[in-house]
């Protein structure tokens, strides 16, 4: 299993486009092979801060998921919406 960590801070007055965007990648990346987990998260304590906690079965799974068309707009969005790069991790579960 191949977890994911993904934070995306919205450029200031971009806050709800941006979370709008996101929302529309939940439903068809759920529904993808592979995938395990896909979650949306909200900072509490910061407007427009938003992170996608996902599990994948393999490193597979998740290149395939990087090349669909719904995360391609989703990138082509990215430079009118976000503030930087989107910050991206994977992890190995070890125990």
């Amino acid at each position: 299993m191949l977890t994911v960590v993904a934070e995306i801070i919205a450029k200031p007055g971009c806050e709800e486009r941006l979370r709008e965007e996101l929302l529309r990648l939940v439903e068809p990346t759920r529904a993808e092979e592979g995938c395990l987990q896909y979650d949306l998260h909200a900072a509490t304590d910061q407007p427009g801060h938003f992170l996608f906690y996902e599990n994948w079965t393999s490193r597979e799974a998740l290149d395939r998921h990087l090349a669909t068309p719904h995360l391609e707009r989703l990138a082509s969005l990215l430079p009118e919406l976000a503030a930087g790069e989107a910050r991206i991790s994977t992890f190995e579960r070890i125990a």
